[in-house]
């Protein structure tokens, strides 16, 4: 190895695949977030390259000490924790992993919804504790899928899977966007409070941005009304958690289901305490295949620009020459 070979960056943890991959390629350096700025100069001159997980840390820092940097691969459909202002600053393409993980997410998010509804994990616990044979059949659920108005909050490409997957649960289907879609026949709603005004079952599937902090809030929680369920599988960010526990301790909506959380991995300890609320530990895209999908278009997306100046993935905000 020279002191021209480029090298790859891994700042702390990542999908064992990509590292795996990537060494069988490329010189490899994986180093802890906090040590990366006290490298010595010529080795962070020779990263043209990182792959990059949410929880790795600060972007933003990490760009600024890589001087030689060309690319961040971004592990995730969702790329809120890639500091994409100072990459694009730089000239720096960064890259997501869309697609591979939308079916799913996708499916999650519908057995989220099932499960909220019919409290299909209250009723496995209750045969598995003997109860069944010692006091007879579990309750009847309170809530059913049965002729309800599912809205959308985010039709992109995972919303436009769960939407697809609602359609045989002969379920009405409307969403709210910045702008209508013109691809689709499902009702729009021009803002978030007219949407959940409209169903009584609002589904939160978008992405990080200034304008979905904390948007489910205590107005759109009221709007959903008593017979409403709440299923969110996009960002924690989006949700005010004080106000989704206000409206299911009095009663404003009927039950909830969340596989994300705001301050990941903290959960509000009294959503534990809520027998119509469902809970996952974010995992909606956590299967094998999935997750090596994701590691795969990581990888080719580093080796496609290394090897060929071509990235598969770019995210719009950088450039993808």
């Amino acid at each position: 190895m020279t002191q021209d070979t480029p090298l790859v960056l891994i700042p702390g943890k990542i999908h064992p695949r990509v590292v795996e991959r990537l060494k069988a390629a490329h010189t490899v350096l994986q180093v802890p977030v906090e040590e990366v700025a006290s490298l010595d100069e010529a080795t962070r001159r020779r990263i043209r390259a990182m792959a990059f997980s949410y929880g790795g840390g600060k972007s933003g820092e990490l760009i600024a000490a890589l001087p030689a940097l060309e690319i961040i691969a971004n592990f995730g459909v969702g790329y809120d924790g890639v500091d994409v202002k100072a990459a694009a600053e730089r000239g720096i393409i960064v890259t997501n992993t869309p697609d591979v993980l939308d079916d799913e997410v996708a499916d999650t998010t519908i057995a989220l919804l099932l499960n909220t509804a019919r409290q299909f994990y209250q009723a496995e616990s209750w045969l598995r504790a003997g109860h069944w044979q010692a006091e007879g059949p579990f309750a009847l659920s309170p809530l059913s899928l049965r002729g309800r108005h599912v809205g959308l909050y985010g039709l992109g490409r995972i919303g436009r899977e769960i939407a697809s997957r609602l359609e045989p649960f002969k379920v009405k289907i409307s969403y709210h966007t910045r702008t209508p879609r013109q691809d689709v026949s499902y009702g729009y709603a021009p803002s978030l409070l007219e949407l959940a005004r409209t169903v009584d079952t609002l589904i939160c599937i978008v992405p990080k941005t200034p304008e979905t902090h904390k948007a489910i809030n205590a107005e759109v929680l009221q709007a959903l009304g008593p017979k409403g369920i709440f299923i969110s599988v996009g960002r924690g960010w989006s949700v005010d958690e004080e106000a989704l526990i206000s409206a299911l301790k009095t009663g404003t909506i009927a039950g909830a289901g969340l596989d994300v959380f705001y301050s990941e991995p903290h959960v509000p300890a009294e959503l534990l305490t809520f027998p119509n609320v469902s809970l996952l530990p974010h995992v909606a895209s956590a299967s094998v295949d999935t997750r090596n999908a994701m590691a795969d278009l990581v990888v080719d997306n580093i080796l496609g620009w290394l090897e060929n100046r071509k990235a598969l993935t770019p995210v719009p905000e950088t450039p993808a020459r």
